[in-house]
């Protein structure tokens, strides 16, 4: 797999812009933006004559530094999918858990009890957050990391097996036997836990932005 996304380009200069640069003296700035309303139009014969430079200067700029947006996928990439998305999901989830400037409405079932919005004081106003309404992003971002880096760990479900006592028999490649005590209890949370964080990266996909 090679993937390469580049930052978006912004390569539009407004003729305003460039106006507000080269005359420097205009204190005002409605002098460039509020011509029916300003008798002083002295400006909007060069705004028409800047736009086409600007259009065409974008363009150009455009063609020589366009947004890249390439994905090349390889026969051995999809042989275990779930692994190969997860080691892209995992560092991204981590990015925006710490660059992120907000928090989307998490669904008060989808958390524990103590970080529910009826948990939480009573608001001053309707249209105010409640006090847990960051910590519940925060709880399904952080279970959602554990998740994939669960999916990752070829040995994450190591501690629920104990080879020295007997539960379960198992033989080997070389036909020996193996006695395994199996924790299935905690093996279910586990498996349970894993699913539960598929579930909320699915719920909240189209809230992973920042």
């Amino acid at each position: 797999m090679k993937v390469y996304l580049n930052n978006y380009k912004h390569h539009w200069i407004s003729p305003y812009t460039i106006l507000k640069f080269v005359c420097f003296w205009e204190k005002d700035d409605n002098v460039f933006y509020n011509f029916k309303n300003n008798p002083n139009d002295k400006y909007e014969k060069w705004v028409d004559r800047l736009d086409p430079i600007c259009k065409f200067v974008q363009t150009v700029l455009d063609f020589v530094d366009p947004k890249i947006n390439y994905v090349k996928i390889d026969r051995w990439d999809t042989w275990s999918m779930d692994y190969t998305l997860s080691h892209i999901i995992v560092p991204m989830l981590k990015q925006l858990q710490e660059t992120k400037h907000g928090s989307p409405n998490i669904d008060d079932e989808d958390v524990p009890v103590e970080l529910r919005s009826t948990s939480a004081p009573t608001k001053e106003d309707e249209y105010d957050v409640d006090d847990n309404h960051h910590k519940r992003w925060d709880w399904v971002l952080n279970e959602m990391i554990w998740t994939f880096e669960q999916n990752l760990d070829p040995k994450s479900e190591e501690k629920f097996f104990d080879h020295s006592e007997v539960n379960d028999e198992k033989h080997d490649i070389f036909g020996q036997l193996h006695k395994i005590k199996i924790d299935k209890e905690g093996l279910d949370t586990h498996q349970d836990r894993k699913t539960n964080g598929f579930r909320l990266f699915g719920k909240y996909y189209q809230a992973l932005w920042d």
